[in-house]
């Protein structure tokens, strides 16, 4: 087990959003009411304000997607995704043969984030201890001092996460649900932004336990890593031919672009995005299909919903939108639904995968016209 904490750097120039508007507010509240004309330019300022800086915090979240493509080769999709989950505060899952950088991913993502690392190696004999903390007892003040453990941070990578047991595995139960840990009967707070980036290798079965249905729920999103395009390798293969580190890719280069304060702004603007009432009822309609779907033994749960109405708010942001489109939402379903959803034992035969089945539901869900 081991951590490790990236360099703090100057704050960016995004601020979230309340001050601004209370300031606005305050200048209207005290305009005279017999001369209304000093009040114009301050509503229009307050109406330009939401979408000043919906625009710089869309510029900030792809300026971070560019910096992280410098690092990892050929995985457009995925950097997309991680960075849709990290504005709408959710936790990835990252799923993929070795070698495709999925552990690269996240450090790249750590070295461009200004706030606190830290990596977990998932073991057979990892303690539920050894991820949130102990007690330990003070010879010289003769007390049990509090140790905190590796998931008081923001960004944690959980590397194999089902190279551990059960027990161990649902030690991240509470702190992803509720961003806390119990401590010897104290509720300790992480610090915000928090985001668990786990990784598992879903081709080796020996030494590797299954993730508990309650913890797969915890994850925003399940990524699925593929094989780089031959150009793409080839551009990879040339990079890392060049490296001094023997087969790595170096992240060093990479700059640091926000901190935890910027991401909390990103997660503010994102979640104040405003929806139709017809996509958000397109959002629970693809999440109550899979219910009643035909070849699904297990549907997704209301999580699932809000979800997808999260995650489409980040892609909305991230493609520089004013509102949410329902190609958002269906752009995401995939990630947001595979591992909420069983297939029955007759399509499981059949060679089906979870994918085809639920891209089936996609293409069936009938999408609104806005």
């Amino acid at each position: 087990m081991t951590s490790e904490h990236t360099p703090e750097q100057p704050d960016s120039d995004i601020e979230s959003t309340p001050v601004a508007a209370e300031t606005v507010e305050a200048a209207a509240t005290e305009t005279p009411v017999p001369a209304p004309a000093p009040a114009a330019p301050a509503a229009a300022a307050a109406a330009a304000n939401p979408n000043a800086q919906r625009q710089r915090a869309s510029q900030l979240a792809q300026a971070l997607r560019a910096e992280l493509q410098k690092a990892l080769i050929g995985q457009t999709a995925v950097i997309y995704d991680v960075l849709s989950a990290l504005i709408a505060g959710g936790h990835v899952l990252v799923e993929g043969v070795p070698g495709l950088g999925k552990t690269l991913l996240v450090r790249a993502l750590a070295r461009c984030f200004g706030g606190e690392f830290a990596r977990i190696q998932f073991t057979p004999d990892l303690m539920p201890s050894d991820v949130t903390g102990h007690a330990v007892y003070d010879l010289q003040s003769e007390q049990f001092k509090l140790r905190k453990g590796p998931v008081f941070t923001n960004l944690l990578l959980a590397d194999e996460i089902n190279r551990a047991p059960a027990k161990t595995q649902a030690a991240l139960l509470e702190v992803m649900q509720e961003r806390q840990v119990t401590l010897e009967g104290r509720a300790l707070n992480v610090p915000l932004p928090f985001m668990v980036l786990a990784t598992q290798n879903p081709i080796e079965q020996e030494g590797t336990y299954p993730l508990p249905e309650a913890e797969l729920d915890r994850f925003m999103l399940k990524l699925r890593m593929d094989y780089p395009e031959q150009s793409e390798e080839l551009n990879m293969v040339r990079q890392v031919a060049r490296s001094s580190k023997a087969d790595m890719l170096e992240v060093t280069p990479l700059r640091t672009l926000l901190q935890a304060r910027d991401v909390l702004a990103l997660q503010k603007i994102a979640s104040d995005l405003p929806i139709d009432e017809q996509v958000l009822d397109y959002a629970v309609r693809i999440a109550r299909a899979t219910r009643t779907w035909p070849g699904l033994a297990i549907g997704a749960g209301p999580r699932a919903s809000i979800a997808l109405v999260r995650c489409g708010r980040a892609r909305a942001l991230l493609r520089g939108g004013d509102f949410v489109l329902p190609d958002d939402i269906k752009g995401c379903a995939l990630a947001v639904l595979r591992h909420r959803v069983r297939l029955s034992p007759e399509l499981d035969i059949e060679g089906l995968s979870v994918d085809q089945v639920l891209q089936q539901l996609l293409d069936q869900v009938p999408a609104p016209r806005l």
